[in-house]
């Protein structure tokens, strides 16, 4: 009885899941059979950099060495595209690897020469012939050459250079050297300001039949009247920060022809202007009060650099004794940064001074010199090769 009992216990249902868990189970699995699949034929499908969006395509080329830019911009016109981008400079700023370099292009009879000069870096200039090669460039661009003088204007956005003349204007590419036609103003100006706010172009001054200020799109090519400057001026500069065009200095020229700036010396008030500046908000699309330069005088040069409020007074630049600010001597400013480079360019100064009865010992021709704001010290920069003559300079982010 007991025999019996225990048997029917160790066959019993309380040790049925034991066997049964030792054995498998012929049921097919619901959850295997859920997510089970046939195979697929596989297929060669590849991602390629160019399959890639634009986003990540510019994060990535964002990142290339500066050296190889100019390569990778020759690939294919979506990259080029996205290297000229807003985003893609963004992205380099944010990272440090935007570089300051002056740009300077050269008027001679040999033709159009282009030099770019990193302060801190390098040692010397890097010069390129612009028009070298003609067989590179249409009728055009050759005869748009003609249009230029030494007082053209040079304005930078991103790596491209505007080269703005009186009755034309060129783009030059600063890493290639490559130079195009572009729009030219609608009001013939000589002597005028110029300077870049938020990706455009803008002009004033220059003209004795109206103030009109001009603003250049660079993406439509397209040139337009903006506003009226209050005042007239000829022999003015310009400059440009957070968003306001600065027109500095100048003579007044009411009613007195371009071409004919010592008629303009005859006249009565030519010293109105000198010192004065006009402040144009581009955004708002008014004009602000501004006040003169202390000390009065001349502007001879100026430029934009980091920091914005009144006005204070820097240490002077170590010019050659021999030098005087009286017409002799043509200077460019540029800003960059937390420095500000100053070059005397002039071509013949020799000649000049001998005219003048000084001597030319010991004058350079192209004199350039590196203020840094931070130890508010001066110092010497690369000279501008003897080919340089009548130069304009800019400053270019690389």
């Amino acid at each position: 009885m007991s025999s019996s009992s225990t048997s029917d216990d160790c066959n019993s249902r309380h040790f049925s899941w034991l066997m049964k868990s030792c054995f498998p189970d012929p049921r097919p699995n619901p959850i295997t059979t859920l997510h089970y699949s046939p195979p697929r034929a596989t297929t060669n499908t590849k991602t390629t950099v160019s399959s890639l969006p634009n986003d990540l395509l510019v994060e990535i080329l964002s990142r290339v060495s500066q050296t190889s830019l100019p390569a990778v911009s020759s690939v294919c016109r979506r990259w080029s595209e996205l290297i000229d981008s807003d985003e893609f400079y963004k992205l380099r700023r944010q990272r440090g690897l935007l570089r300051f370099g002056v740009f300077v292009v050269s008027f001679n009879d040999y033709g159009l020469l282009g030099g770019s000069y990193e302060v801190g870096h390098d040692s010397y200039w890097r010069m390129t012939s612009l028009m070298g090669n003609a067989t590179g460039y249409d009728d055009g661009v050759m005869c748009s050459y003609n249009g230029l003088s030494s007082h053209a204007r040079l304005a930078a956005i991103g790596r491209w250079v505007y080269i703005i003349g009186k009755t034309t204007m060129l783009r030059c590419d600063a890493w290639t050297g490559l130079v195009i036609n572009r729009a030219k103003m609608s009001v013939l100006r000589k002597k005028f300001a110029a300077a870049v706010v938020n990706g455009k172009v803008y002009v004033a001054g220059g003209s004795t039949r109206t103030s009109a200020v001009e603003e250049y799109d660079p993406k439509r090519n397209l040139w337009r009247v903006v506003s009226h400057a209050p005042r007239m001026r000829y022999g003015c500069i310009g400059a440009a920060m957070d968003g306001v065009l600065y027109v500095i200095g100048g003579l007044k020229i009411g009613g007195v022809c371009n071409d004919a700036p010592s008629r303009a010396a005859a006249g009565s008030g030519v010293h109105v202007y000198a010192s004065s500046m006009d402040l144009y908000n581009v955004e708002a699309r008014r004009w602000l009060r501004s006040r003169s330069i202390p000390g009065g005088g001349c502007v001879v040069a100026a430029c934009s650099r980091v920091g914005f409020g009144e006005w204070c007074r820097l240490k002077s630049p170590p010019l050659p004794t021999q030098v005087r600010l009286d017409g002799t001597v043509r200077f460019s400013c540029v800003g960059m940064g937390k420095k500000v480079v100053l070059i005397q360019v002039m071509g013949c100064i020799d000649d000049l001074l001998r005219r003048s009865g000084r001597s030319s010992r010991g004058v350079k021709d192209a004199l350039v010199l590196v203020y840094d704001s931070d130890d508010g010290e001066w110092s010497r920069g690369a000279d501008l090769p003897d080919v340089v003559r009548r130069a304009a300079c800019v400053c270019v982010e690389w």
